[in-house]
Formats: structure tokens, C-alpha cells, sequence
């Protein structure tokens, strides 16, 4: 290892790719993940072509005594610096592995590591088929689905893990392998939840559903009004099937282009509803909510390439800062509670109480580290973030919110909504060990640098 010639710069002539170090050209865009408040400073960025690049990548950094990272989108990037800088860790970015390919015969997508779930609708849909997709179109396809993957569909389909056939990874001895759950059924288990602690993924394959379009859209409400209508959409949960995924949010929307011209610049309490029944079935579970006069109401007949518009994600890469927590149940003091705090925090941009339960009960399918959700409800924060004071203001505004609902805190947590480093017990329960003694037969020196690592 010591006599090997290899060194971050000579890295780039054994690439297709791209390799950056800090003062480079295009470093700072190169380091740079979706969510742009997060300051990255690995020891290098490589942005790979392909399978070859990845091998290459992480031989090196076997070699030079790094460690690597991986990151597609850097959505929830804020985790995988909390500990401290990245300075011994080459950041690889998968950005450029976009392929996808549906098989509609078999019902499968095959997604390379970078694609985007927009790209993946896209594809799946001129054949009659949709796939767990997350929320934005702009969300990856592997961070999101190694975490476990929460849709508009998860009430009644689980996590987009559970749903996964075969993933493709290199490994830290430099093996681009394909797994599933007859060639290695433990790294195949751990992979689905686990995250990036155990290679670089460079594929994944997974089924798809036999959807096109479903009932989806919003009820809003002046701010005002959600000490009424927050309690009124708890109640109403408890009376819907799993075909209904919904979440009620406070919006503080700034006055920003990118905000559509009826909400800009105001506050507002929603309802968002995905609701997998015919329109007269879902007309009628909504009678409740409607019964409240809400000021705007999108419900419709959607089809399923315009789902991913229903949570208004923004469009491009913002700078933000906030969190997320599995809730154990809501009762009607923390309900309470959720609304007096958000209508204190005006720096909070979205503030959310997702339903759970349904199909991601945990039991309700056998998947891998992550294949269910011990909880009844998810809460997530967030605001934006132009500067370093506001980053800190909003994450003490989410840190208010958090600790408004801390007597409902589920005993796990949520890797996808989790936007802050936590104990591995509290991330993994009782997966923990069985995800270590899979770390430790695949990469014995620690060479990936997980997210929300299982060390």
C-alpha cells in the first residue's frame, strides 16, 4: 500500500469522470449537495461515469488511508458532517449515473444511483405503472430508498424497501456485486435501511405498481384557523383506510417567485391527501375536512406523473435547515401543543404531522433493516436557511417544535426525515447489532462513511 503510486490527483487519469480538490475549477459547485446550506469540506469530490470510476475510487481511497462518502442529491446532507469535517473523506458523487429502465412485463424499474424519482415516474408511467416515489421529483432514487422510502402510497404499500429486487454495489475490497436476497441475503437485508454504510450503490431494481392516477390534492386554510383544523384532521385520520396517505402542514410561504402567485408571501394551515379510491369514495371521506370552509381546494383526479407537485417541494436547490421524529401517537394536549408552538415559529417555512400506520406497521411486510415504521405519526421541520445565523435560528425554531412533542418520540427514528445525527440505537433499535455484523464482514476497517453510520 505504501509503495503504490496512486495519489488524489493521478486518481483523475484512471477516470471517465471528474476529480476535484479543493482551489480546483468547479470545486465549490462540485462539494455543494442540494440542500446549500450544508458546507462540505471533503478531502475530494469525485463525480464517477460509471462502475469502473466507482472501483477506481474506492481502491484509492483504500490506499491512501480515506475514507468515502456517497451522495447523489445531498438532500439530507447535514448528518453525514456532524461529527466534524469531511477532511479525510473522499465525497464521491453518483450525480451522473442516471440511466433507468422499466420493464413493464415484469413490473421492474432497474435506476442507477444518481437518477431522480422524477425520471423514474416519467419512465414508469407511459407503461401504467407508478413506483413509491418520494414526495420531490428532485429526490434520489438510492439515498431515499436505502433509508427506507415513504411515499404518498405508504399507508397502503410500505416502504419503498420493501419493494426493492436486487441492488448493485462495490464494496471495500473493490467488488462491483449484485445482490439480492438469494446471493447474499444478510448484506441484501442490511442494505435496505441501512444506508451508505456498507458501498457505493451503483443500481437498484425494484417492483413497480400497476397505478396511473388517483384522487390527491389540498385543503388550506388561513394559519389562523389551525387550532380548528389540525385537531379536526387528527380525528379524521382515525376514520380513513390505508388507500389514504395524508399529512397537515402550517405553511409560512415567503415571497418568493418560485411560490405559486395565490400563496406567496402568506400562512397557511393544509391538508394534503393521496387517496388511492374512486372519486366518489374519496369525495366522501373528504366531507369532513370540506365541511371546515377551506379557502382553497386542489382535490382532483390526478395522474401520477403530477403526485410529486402535491407537497409543493421546491423546484431547485434551496439552502434550509431543520428535522424530523417519528411520534409515538398524538394525543389531543400534543396536538395542542404542535399548534401553539408553529404559530411561534415564523422562521419555519413548513411544519408537518405526516400519518403512518397502514402498510408501515411494523410486521406488515418482510423486508430489510427497515421494512416498517413503529410509530403513528412523523413530524418534520424546516426553514430556510440563507446564512449561517439563519440556519442557527431555524434549527433552534425546529429544536422548539421537536421538544413541544418530546412525551410522543417513538422509541427509533427515521433515517429519511432525520436531518440530525443521533444514536445509532435510537436510529436502528433492535437491528443494530445484526447491521454491525453485517459492516464487519463487509468492510472490517471502516471504509464507508455512512449518513447515519452503525459504528
Amino acid at each position: 500500500m505504501t509503495a503504490s503510486p496512486i495519489t488524489l490527483t493521478s486518481l483523475a487519469d484512471q477516470l471517465t469522470g471528474e476529480v476535484f480538490l479543493p482551489g480546483d475549477p468547479g470545486w465549490d459547485q462540485a462539494r455543494t449537495p442540494w440542500n446549500v446550506a450544508v458546507d462540505q469540506h471533503p478531502a475530494a469530490v469525485v463525480l464517477v461515469e460509471g462502475v469502473r470510476d466507482v472501483v477506481a475510487t474506492v481502491e484509492a481511497a483504500r490506499t491512501l488511508g480515506l475514507r468515502v462518502a456517497v451522495q447523489g442529491t445531498g438532500h439530507n446532507a447535514a448528518p453525514l458532517g456532524a461529527n466534524g469535517s469531511l477532511a479525510d473523506t473522499i465525497l464521491l458523487r453518483t450525480t451522473r449515473l442516471r440511466d433507468v429502465t422499466i420493464d413493464p412485463a415484469t413490473g421492474t424499474a432497474r435506476a442507477e444511483a444518481g437518477a431522480l424519482w422524477g425520471e423514474v415516474t416519467a419512465a414508469a408511467a407511459p407503461h401504467g405503472l407508478a413506483a413509491l416515489a418520494g414526495s420531490s421529483p428532485d429526490v434520489g432514487v438510492a439515498g431515499y430508498t436505502l433509508g427506507g422510502g415513504l411515499s404518498w402510497l405508504a399507508r397502503a404499500h410500505g416502504l419503498a424497501a420493501n419493494h426493492v429486487r436486487a441492488i448493485e454495489l462495490v464494496t471495500a475490497d473493490g467488488t462491483h456485486r449484485r445482490v439480492d436476497a438469494a446471493t447474499d441475503p444478510d448484506l441484501f437485508w442490511a442494505l435496505r435501511g441501512g444506508g451508505g454504510n456498507f458501498g457505493v450503490v451503483t443500481a437498484i431494481e425494484f417492483g413497480l405498481l400497476p397505478i396511473t392516477d388517483l384522487f390527491a390534492g389540498a385543503l388550506l386554510w388561513p394559519v389562523e384557523r389551525a387550532a380548528e383544523v389540525v385537531p379536526a384532521w387528527r380525528q379524521w385520520v382515525e376514520t380513513v383506510p390505508e388507500e389514504v396517505t395524508s399529512v397537515v402542514r402550517v405553511l409560512n410561504l415567503p415571497p418568493l417567485p418560485l411560490i405559486p402567485e395565490p400563496l406567496r408571501g402568506r400562512s397557511f394551515v393544509a391538508v394534503e391527501a393521496a387517496i388511492l379510491l374512486d372519486d366518489a369514495a374519496a369525495t366522501g371521506l373528504l366531507t369532513p375536512l370540506r365541511a371546515l370552509g377551506p379557502a382553497m381546494d386542489t382535490f382532483h383526479r390526478t395522474p401520477i406523473t403530477e403526485l410529486a407537485q402535491l407537497h409543493m417541494d421546491p423546484p431547485e436547490p434551496v439552502p434550509a435547515a431543520g428535522d424530523g421524529v417519528l411520534l409515538a401517537d398524538l394525543d389531543d394536549a400534543a396536538v395542542r401543543r404542535f399548534v401553539d408552538v408553529t404559530a411561534a415559529e415564523p422562521a419555519l417555512l413548513s411544519s408537518e404531522l405526516r400519518h403512518l400506520g397502514g402498510a408501515l406497521a411494523p410486521g406488515r411486510a418482510a423486508g430489510g433493516a427497515v421494512s416498517g415504521l413503529d410509530a403513528r405519526f412523523l413530524l418534520f421541520t424546516v426553514g430556510i436557511a440563507p446564512s449561517p445565523e439563519a440556519g442557527a435560528a431555524v434549527a433552534a425554531a425546529a429544536g422548539r417544535v421537536k421538544g413541544a412533542l418530546a412525551p410522543q418520540h417513538a422509541a427509533t427514528q427515521f433515517a429519511n426525515f432525520r436531518e440530525s445525527r443521533c444514536d445509532p440505537a435510537e436510529m436502528y433499535g433492535q437491528a443494530l447489532e445484526r447491521l454491525r455484523a453485517v459492516r464487519s464482514r463487509i468492510d472490517p476497517e471502516g471504509l464507508f462513511r455512512g449518513h447515519h453510520p452503525v459504528d
